[in-house]
């Protein structure tokens, strides 16, 4: 059964699937594996038959896996479907999420049609059978991504009809495949899209000339998550501050989106994220709690108590209304493999079984990731069971050791606090290149606090609701304390993302430290454990430069590296007026990398180029700020910005850096910021790059006309491929091997233009844009070639773009 776990590890590798037929083979074959080895159970046993158990295992792993993918990638979006309109009737299968100016929702389609005036063809659209939908108030399901603040604010002021969970609809929706951003260290979008079934995403179409949509009625489908949507609704009725109210929808429905970004922010940087949103630890006490309450129930019967054992009673109970807790929160995917391992362990106290810790551990684990193959690429699987396995191995308690005692207890949630801690360092350290170092103390605070008074007060509100304005008090006294650890200077601690196999032997350096032995084998583990905490994020040589276009949709974003300085040119859109590209991409992208940056250049106002900022300029406070925008610009109160001007140019490690636009009489009242853009060259003699920021043709033939040294290897594409600009005085005059292209798969504007990609082909020009290579990493060592993360990390979930 073990075997099955590295099984679906290597299945999850693939970056195509086989046809279904080799899958079921693999499958079949590993089932009729496993049975002869049953059937000779009486043999001695030997490594030829374990070895033999472990590769049918690893057989049946990649089978069970790949056959799921296979039958499941049958009901994609087919591609002539992207960009059309639909008519569908469906059923809204979860709560929708409401924010200022949308309503976003996943829709379980029930029949479809080509919908009035679309282009029709001889049979009805096959849509997927459930969608994830967007119903925004300006009918282009991309408002998020407008140019300036302005469009932004008009987006806001209307809102979608309200759309609840279980309701029949009938809508004009125009959808594409999953597509979202695919960064080094960054989150997978197409994977949880994925995972949720969710195999297309859209928007509501509401414009003068589409039919409106149309609420045929309730139905009787997805009652809890109907109930769910009541009491979060009721929560933010009853509790008048929204933030505390966003906590505790949260804990009762777990709802994380009602919390916050500014207080996911200061959970985290305390470490006690883990405690906002049903978790593991959440279930597990739940499950604990209801056990010890049906056992005692149980014992009031004599009865019931020669029928069947108080104590297996109490643990069916217990597992039976944890599981109805974790529906009722959503049952979300560490819901999910926190029911399975109780259900797992139960069973085999219920059989008699008392297996060793190890074995009981493993094969919860293989039981999760057979029902869930893809939760081996969430964080939290390897969080929780690699947590789960330290204590096992490190707790004394789980010898029987122990001081009896409320101190005996309290000495023992201590000691695990602080091993868990320990041996997690190195894995929080892959997974998020962030540690909290206030968060062992604010742990011991936050775990009895919320597990005993606020998750209790939230929970008994759903029947008596002025439980919920206790429940906010005791939410806003943890606050204060969470939000002066966070403040504090030394709150947390950011560095590199190591290798995974770093990462593995940190994690085996914490185990060895935490574990009950003498201190000379201790002492063993920190070695291990000095690999994560020194690791350093490999750099250009000395004369080299790279840079990195950050996979951000529709914006630019570069960050460009010499030996020893940083540079970010932009810093993307803002998605809508609660995400940016700075919080969702940049911020994690640097940490991942250990940057510290020393000067970040936004070459003029507009949002797609400075709606990540903010995000940028809080967790950068040292870096230096140079740029087009205005004096009167907001951001010029988070960071006072040095203006640039054609002939600034300085030198690091051997790499020049030139800005070569605007003009300083370029800068007039009446000037549109495209015009006055940073444009900036990079040379190290052998090798050059040129960002044009969103340059036009006009400024691109000044540029041209006085300038004799605009020769680069790789050029950012002004504009991001608009056709007004990569004009030919510009392309003849750079003259560049390559470019690269920042923009949005199916943004709305049609960039790049048909006509500029023409452009460059014509010239010989290779054009590498966002949508097909994800981040691009270009080098000045290889400057003839791009790397993109889209085939460097490419995995059949991933959208294949045509």
């Amino acid at each position: 059964m073990a075997g099955s776990v590295p099984g679906a590890a290597l299945q999850l590798q693939q970056a195509a699937l086989w046809r279904w037929w080799i899958y079921a083979a693999m499958l079949a074959a590993a089932v009729a594996g496993m049975g002869l080895l049953r059937a000779g159970r009486r043999l001695p046993r030997g490594l030829g038959v374990l070895a033999a158990a472990l590769l049918l295992g690893v057989l049946a792993g990649v089978g069970a896996a790949g056959w799921r993918s296979a039958w499941y990638e049958d009901d994609a979006l087919a591609p002539a479907l992207e960009g059309r309109d639909v008519d569908v009737v469906g059923v809204v299968a979860q709560m929708p999420q409401r924010s200022e100016a949308a309503a976003r929702f996943p829709l379980e389609v029930e029949s479809a049609r080509w919908a009035e005036g679309a282009t029709k063809e001889g049979r009805p659209p096959r849509v997927p059978p459930r969608i994830a939908l967007g119903w925004y108030a300006d009918n282009t399901g991309l408002w998020g991504r407008a140019s300036d603040e302005a469009s932004l604010q008009r987006a806001a002021s209307g809102l979608p009809a309200p759309v609840h969970a279980g309701e029949r609809w009938r809508m004009t929706v125009r959808l594409k495949a999953p597509h979202g951003s695919l960064n080094p260290h960054g989150f997978d979008e197409e994977l949880r899209l994925w995972e949720q079934g969710e195999q297309a995403t859209g928007y509501v179409r509401t414009g003068a000339r589409d039919a409106r949509p149309e609420r045929i009625g309730d139905t009787w489908r997805h009652p809890v998550e109907r109930a769910r949507e009541a009491v979060r609704d009721a929560v933010f009725e009853r509790v008048a501050d929204r933030r505390m109210a966003g906590v505790i929808a949260a804990l009762v429905t777990g709802d994380q989106n009602a919390i916050e970004r500014a207080d996911w922010d200061v959970f985290r940087a305390t470490g006690v994220a883990h405690l906002m949103s049903i978790s593991g630890l959440h279930i597990t006490m739940f499950a604990w709690l209801a056990a010890l309450a049906v056992g005692a129930l149980w014992r009031r019967s004599g009865r019931l108590m020669l029928w069947w054992p108080a104590q297996q009673a109490g643990l069916v109970g217990g597992v039976l209304l944890a599981t109805l807790y974790s529906v009722f929160s959503g049952w979300g995917v560490p819901s999910q493999r926190t029911v399975l391992m109780l259900v797992t362990v139960g069973l085999l106290r219920l059989a008699g079984r008392r297996w060793p810790w190890p074995f009981v551990w493993l094969c919860a684990c293989a039981v999760v990731v057979g029902v869930d193959p893809w939760a081996l690429m969430q964080a939290g699987f390897w969080l929780s069971f690699v947590a789960v396995g330290v204590l096992f191995a490190a707790d004394p308690g789980s010898q029987g050791e122990g001081r009896p005692g409320w101190m005996g207890r309290a000495a023992r949630l201590w000691h695990e606090q602080w091993v868990v801690t320990l041996a997690l360092t190195p894995l929080g350290l892959l997974l998020f290149q962030q540690i909290s170092v206030v968060g062992l103390l604010a742990n011991a605070v936050a775990i009895p606090w919320v597990t005993l008074v606020v998750t209790p007060l939230a929970m008994l509100g759903v029947a008596w609701a002025p439980l919920w304005d206790v429940a906010a008090r005791s939410v806003q006294v943890l606050a204060w304390l969470l939000q002066w650890l966070a403040s504090l200077p030394f709150a947390t601690a950011s560095m590199a993302a190591p290798p995974v196999w770093a990462a593995m032997a940190g994690v085996a350096g914490g185990v060895l430290l935490a574990m009950q032995l003498p201190w000379s084998m201790r002492a063993l583990g920190l070695p291990l454990l000095l690999l994560v905490l020194l690791w350093q994020a490999p750099r250009p040589a000395a004369g080299e430069f790279e840079l990195l276009a950050a996979d951000i949709g529709q914006g630019n974003a570069v960050l460009v590296r010499t030996a020893t300085h940083s540079l970010l040119y932009d810093t993307g859109p803002r998605y809508s007026l609660e995400s940016d590209a700075g919080h969702r991409v940049l911020v994690p992208l640097l940490r991942a990398f250990g940057e510290r940056l020393d000067l970040l250049v936004l070459s003029h106002r507009d949002s797609d180029h400075t709606g990540g900022a903010p995000a940028v300029l809080a967790m950068q406070p040292q870096v230096r700020l140079l740029s087009s925008i205005e004096a009167g610009h907001p951001l010029q109160a988070l960071r006072a910005a040095q203006r640039c001007v054609a002939g600034q140019h300085w030198t690091w490690d051997g790499v020049g850096f030139e800005i070569v636009h605007p003009l300083a009489d370029d800068y007039t009242p009446s000037v549109k910021p495209n015009a006055v853009s940073c444009v900036l060259r990079i040379d190290n003699g052998h090798a050059s790059a040129l960002l044009a920021g969103d340059i036009e043709r006009l400024q691109e033939m000044a540029l041209a006309g006085r300038s004799t040294a605009l020769h680069a290897d790789v050029l950012l594409a002004p504009h991001h491929g608009s056709k007004t600009s990569s004009s030919p005085f510009l392309l003849d005059a750079v003259q560049p091997r390559i470019t690269l292209v920042q923009a949005g798969w199916r943004n709305r504007f049609g960039h790049p233009a048909p006509e500029v990609i023409a452009r460059y082909r014509e010239r010989g020009i290779a054009v590498v844009d966002s949508p097909h290579c994800g981040a691009a990493t270009w080098s000045s060592v290889v400057p003839g070639t791009v790397k993109c993360e889209r085939q460097e990390a490419r995995r059949y979930w991933h959208h294949l773009v045509p």
